[in-house]
């Protein structure tokens, strides 16, 4: 809002230092300077209020070190990232930009499934809180709106890069064209041209392009779900999902700003995506409202965001991805959540393999999600094929490592640009 407003002060006025609201990286830093103020300041506001009514965590005894002092933690703090994220987007960022409505009403859709999860444990004391099948159905749906939002619109577009070379077959220079187009092409890593079109997987039909943007849609979808579902797996440490996940923000702001600026795209020889500069003001609230969380969650926990965050950052750094045309990236950039994903679906599955055929059911890990494998002892009676390490680790060394693993894969994401 204050950047329509400034737009028509510079316009009507020429309202004193109004044309600062036209540059990106000002309002991005003042976004993440709000979001971060808002987390810490109004995150302690919040979490007295939920201690006040008593608003606290239930937690099973799995027998791991340290979990029934988290008993009674405030829960659903994951209001406070999505205050801080909503408020200054609405503030700062362009509201009639496609990229950024759909940012929003990820935050909004997800954050309503989340906290309706949290009321149900939290007030009706239901354990097993929303339905697995309502949220997979939301999330299906959150895919689909966003899918078919870049299908319809007209202003999700490209500019495709052409390599210009010279005698020595070394590109020189890339060139766009002077219009933009549909496309159903992304961004694949490793791979020389570095663009791939989901059209081509339907040549031989009569109609590539309509069955492309249909594949594209439905990635879209498992994308959403996938990710979603892996950030609030990983939510089961003071700090793991929230630094997790503002590492990742931090990285699609990057290559938000670079697929929405011609002249770095052009540098970096990816595709020119216009209008999706504009996604760094909310890449800037993200990051500052998850590091301002963090002030709080950081172990050990004065507050858990619960379904209401992990449900909504997962999300939102899926569609963010999809929004710029990386989602391929994300098995590498999101690799701590589908990891830990993984390790719930190869646990499951083995175990019931294993006692269909052997009749008594055997584990892979000694204990899933994969983070709390590291908090268990490797002689603790469970029949595991990974035993290793044998003493259980403090959970704060644990979310550092996992940090750090973020971090590295971070850094991989983003030459993957360049490596090729």
């Amino acid at each position: 809002m204050l950047y329509h407003l400034f737009q028509y002060l510079e316009k009507i006025f020429v309202f004193p230092g109004s044309h600062l609201f036209n540059y990106i990286s000002f309002r991005t830093g003042l976004a993440f300077i709000m979001a971060l103020l808002l987390s810490t300041m109004l995150g302690r506001r919040i979490i007295n209020y939920l201690q006040k009514k008593q608003i606290g965590e239930t937690i099973r005894d799995l027998g791991l070190e340290g979990q029934m002092k988290k008993k009674g933690t405030p829960t659903m703090g994951g209001i406070i990232i999505i205050i801080a994220i909503l408020l200054p987007t609405f503030l700062l960022a362009n509201l009639t930009n496609t990229y950024v409505i759909l940012m929003l009403i990820t935050t909004v859709w997800l954050g309503l499934i989340g906290f309706l999860d949290d009321y149900i444990k939290v007030f009706r004391k239901n354990k097993e809180g929303l339905s697995g099948r309502f949220k997979i159905v939301g999330q299906v749906g959150l895919g689909l709106i966003v899918g078919m939002t870049m299908y319809l619109s007209q202003d999700v577009v490209i500019r495709e890069n052409k390599e210009v070379k010279g005698k020595t077959e070394r590109v020189v220079k890339v060139l766009y064209s002077k219009h933009d187009v549909k496309s159903t092409k992304t961004t694949i890593p490793f791979v020389k041209n570095n663009n791939l079109n989901y059209a081509d997987a339907f040549k031989w039909t009569d109609r590539p392009q309509r069955y492309g943007w249909i594949l594209f849609v439905l990635v879209a979808i498992f994308i959403v779900t996938a990710i979603s579902n892996g950030a609030n797996l990983t939510d089961g440490l003071d700090g793991l999902a929230t630094g997790s996940s503002a590492i990742m923000g931090v990285i699609l702001g990057i290559l938000a700003y670079v697929s929405g600026n011609i002249n770095y795209s052009g540098y970096l020889n990816i595709m020119y995506l216009p209008g999706t500069g504009e996604l760094l003001i909310f890449a800037g609230a993200f990051i500052g409202a998850t590091i301002g969380f963090l002030w709080y969650n950081a172990y050990p926990a004065q507050v858990f965001m619960g379904d209401t965050g992990s449900l909504t950052l997962g999300g939102l750094i899926a569609v963010f991805a999809i929004a710029i045309r990386k989602e391929l990236l994300i098995p590498i950039l999101c690799g701590v959540f589908i990891v830990e994903n993984l390790s719930v679906v190869l646990q499951v599955s083995y175990f019931k393999f294993t006692k269909r055929r052997f009749g008594e059911g055997k584990r892979i890990f000694k204990m899933t999600p994969l983070h709390h494998h590291y908090q268990k002892q490797g002689n603790a009676g469970i029949q595991a094929i990974f035993q290793r390490p044998i003493q259980a680790m403090p959970e704060s060394r644990i979310v550092i490592r996992f940090w750090i693993v973020g971090i590295i894969l971070a850094a991989i994401t983003i030459i993957t640009l360049k490596i090729r």
